[in-house]
């Protein structure tokens, strides 16, 4: 599993550091990107999404912290840099906006060796980034960026070393003795990975974008399909309208689910109208922290779980062309 697990392992952590109350403030400062709006997320407990204005190619954002936690800082093309906010820290990101991966967050030795990694990391190879990042998180066990080492370095990859994510998260945990969060995401990394192909469909609930309830109990067909999609992702809008065609073509035999990860549901509706999906479509506004994306294991944008009759699994992470595939060959007469 990938992304749908980075994002609960970094959801359900939270290392504390203060007792006491204090602001955090994070300014930024870009060039090539004077007007716009940035979402920041904290990815803690106590999970919440705020929208920052920009102007003149500068924000701030000021919020009172507990406890240090992993902030994540999305940007309008969806690119995400991980900051660590400390209790009383004052932090700096600067960069330029058509060179995301090269933004800095400076202020704290943590968010000091975090930028450092992902600078040094932003021209390896996949593999070197892959051994780099495991050198970071043994190195740098106890500060929060490993979650978002392990998540983008492990927890992304296709298929998911899960024998490694334990490994890397017990040497997390030494560093971090006694954090039960930690101990938890053990367990679920072991749950998840029985999400596999040959595996039940675990239940699940959510609401729909016309207010209706959908749990598992009503994928019915002889194929069901379960997609994630967003207006961000071309490549999963295609799918979308090829999901559309099939269904037409095989009718009730091929029941859809397919979840919307934009932020905006009133947006995702109007996309819904334009391409005339007509199934059943879930668009809460949280995005990764909608509740049926860690029910089911989703991973990342494009992404599907087939099953059968009886919720077997019997296809994940297609690509279009592999989903057509499956589809007829599961259908046709």
């Amino acid at each position: 599993m990938k992304k749908a697990f980075g994002h609960i392992l970094l959801t359900l952590l939270v290392v504390s550091c203060s007792s006491q109350n204090d602001i955090f403030v994070l300014k930024g400062k870009f060039k090539n990107f004077n007007q716009g709006e940035l979402y920041i997320y904290n990815l803690t407990g106590r999970a919440s999404i705020d929208t920052v204005k920009l102007t003149d190619g500068k924000f701030s954002y000021d919020i009172l912290q507990e406890d240090t936690a992993l902030l994540s800082v999305v940007f309008p093309n969806f690119s995400e840099i991980p900051v660590i906010a400390t209790p009383g820290a004052s932090l700096a990101m600067e960069g330029d906006a058509s060179h995301l991966r090269e933004v800095t967050v400076t202020g704290t030795k943590d968010n000091d060796r975090l930028t450092d990694f992902r600078l040094r990391v932003a021209d390896m190879t996949p593999p070197e980034a892959e051994k780099e990042a495991e050198t970071f998180i043994k190195e740098q066990s106890a500060s929060p960026g490993c979650l978002y080492v392990l998540n983008k370095y492990f927890l992304l990859k296709t298929p998911a070393n899960y024998k490694k994510v334990t490994q890397l998260l017990d040497v997390m945990s030494k560093a971090s003795p006694g954090n039960i969060q930690l101990q938890n995401l053990k367990k679920q990394a072991q749950e998840l990975k029985t999400l596999k192909v040959g595996s039940t469909l675990p239940d699940f609930t959510a609401i729909t974008t016309t207010g209706s309830r959908v749990t598992k109990a009503d994928l019915k067909g002889d194929v069901n399909v379960i997609s994630v999609w967003s207006s961000w992702s071309i490549e999963s809008q295609n799918i979308q309208r090829q999901l559309s065609k099939l269904r037409k073509e095989y009718g009730w035999g091929l029941q859809l689910l397919s979840v919307c990860l934009d932020g905006n549901p009133e947006e995702a509706k109007r996309l819904i109208k334009r391409d005339s999906l007509s199934w059943t479509l879930v668009c809460d506004g949280k995005m990764w922290q909608t509740p049926i994306i860690k029910q089911l294991g989703i991973t990342a944008i494009p992404d599907n779980i087939v099953t059968d009759k009886n919720g077997k699994i019997i296809a994940r992470g297609l690509s279009l062309v592999d989903l057509q595939k499956k589809i007829e060959e599961k259908l046709k007469k």
